[in-house]
């Protein structure tokens, strides 16, 4: 007779891991944070008078998640893309401006700018 093969062990699949518990790592949650604004837009602030537009935008972009309604980001948003030549986002971001501050004291020239480009 033949020697039978060794009985094989029937592997279990693995158990799944445990959700990751690393909080850096979940999506961030916004809310309305006036003070956590202002912070980004100083930063973005920063990187604008270094040249880093790209890095400024997106501060800006940050400080508009945490403050819907900051004109002061809109503006600086709007000054950044048209350093960068992004035409029709300088114009999204200056109208945005316009409308939360129509009576602003730079609201002449943003409405100037935006009658060259158009």
């Amino acid at each position: 007779m033949w020697p039978q093969p060794p009985e094989q062990k029937q592997e279990q699949p693995p158990e799944p891991e445990p959700p990751e518990e690393d909080e850096s790592l979940a999506p961030r949650q916004y809310t309305f944070n006036p003070l956590q604004a202002e912070k980004e837009l100083k930063i973005g602030n920063f990187y604008f008078k270094k040249g880093s537009y790209k890095a400024a935008i997106l501060r800006y972009q940050e400080a508009l998640k945490w403050n819907q309604t900051y004109s002061d980001a809109y503006l600086r948003l709007g000054d950044a893309h048209a350093r960068l030549k992004h035409e029709e986002a300088s114009r999204e971001a200056y109208r945005k401006f316009l409308e939360l501050e129509p009576d602003s004291k730079r609201a002449r020239e943003i409405r100037e700018k935006l009658g060259a480009k158009n």
